[in-house]
């Protein structure tokens, strides 16, 4: 799954007029088709269908639900742990909820890309290009659309799946998107995620888990998105709450991959003394 570089597993974090924490990468989500559409007719009947059972079969144990605002702008900051998280976070949460997945998901051809194309609308799923590019900036583009149409978006601001159960720091994506839109952030800890779907796996196995919605955020405090200190200390206060929620392992490092290339590690040393 690519809630929030859109993969969920892998969201960019680059904000418009500033460098943004964000190693460049080979190839990224770099173009989003038009208009991010609001769900329709399928997401209400995927949703109306999957909930229930999904409820029947795992039990998921829910906390917070009354946190979640019924209507206007909310991001949903979630730790991530398995491809499943975005399937768990819109069938718990009591509202809509819209994020970014791997444009392949929706063009396959034949019954099964028709089948692909059904089951990622009907989770709330917007579809997004890859290639070389700049990223960063169209998904976030693409999540700023979702949420000025009032809607609720969900992102991993660690960027991708943590493979060892531990809470990376997190990108300050999420602190420009917040401050840009005005959107309140709903904290979401995960727990027991892996367990139903670990890395490598095709098929869920039937566990238990916790879902928590914190308390909203309110990070206007910090100032505006267009200042580094502001974006950055809204992402560390989220990353917080996210952690009062899921009592994590604190990784205090990014969540990425070592550089494998020549150019892969030159652009992270030109990032590294950029950010400092």
């Amino acid at each position: 799954m690519t809630g929030a570089k859109h993969d969920p597993a892998s969201e960019p974090e680059t904000a418009p007029g500033a460098p943004v924490e964000q190693v460049p990468a080979d190839d990224e989500i770099v173009e989003l088709p038009a208009k991010a559409k609001r769900p329709g007719f399928v997401y209400f009947l995927g949703y109306g269908i999957m909930a229930p059972i999904a409820r029947l079969v795992f039990r998921p144990r829910i906390t917070g639900k009354e946190n979640i605002p019924r209507e206007g702008r909310v991001i949903l900051a979630s730790n991530h742990l398995s491809f499943i998280d975005s399937i768990v976070i819109p069938l718990t949460a009591p509202r809509r909820v819209q994020f970014l997945a791997k444009s392949t998901y929706f063009t396959g051809p034949g019954f099964k890309g028709w089948v692909s194309r059904q089951f990622f609308t009907s989770i709330g799923a917007v579809g997004v290009e890859r290639g070389a590019g700049q990223a960063a900036q169209v998904a976030l583009d693409a999540g700023k659309d979702i949420l000025e149409s009032d809607s609720a978006f969900a992102i991993y601001p660690e960027g991708t799946r943590s493979l060892d159960g531990r809470l990376y720091r997190g990108r300050t994506g999420v602190g420009w998107l917040a401050l840009t839109t005005g959107a309140v952030v709903v904290p979401v800890g995960l727990i027991g995620t892996q367990e139903i779907m670990p890395v490598g796996s095709k098929m869920p196995r039937i566990r238990r888990i916790s879902v928590k919605f914190g308390e909203p955020i309110d990070v206007s405090v910090h100032g505006a998105a267009d200042s580094g200190r502001a974006r950055r200390k809204a992402t560390d206060e989220i990353m917080a709450a996210i952690h009062d929620l899921t009592g994590q392992e604190l990784a205090h490092s990014y969540n990425e991959s070592p550089p494998t290339t020549v150019v892969q590690r030159v652009k992270r040393a030109i990032w590294w003394r950029e950010l400092r």
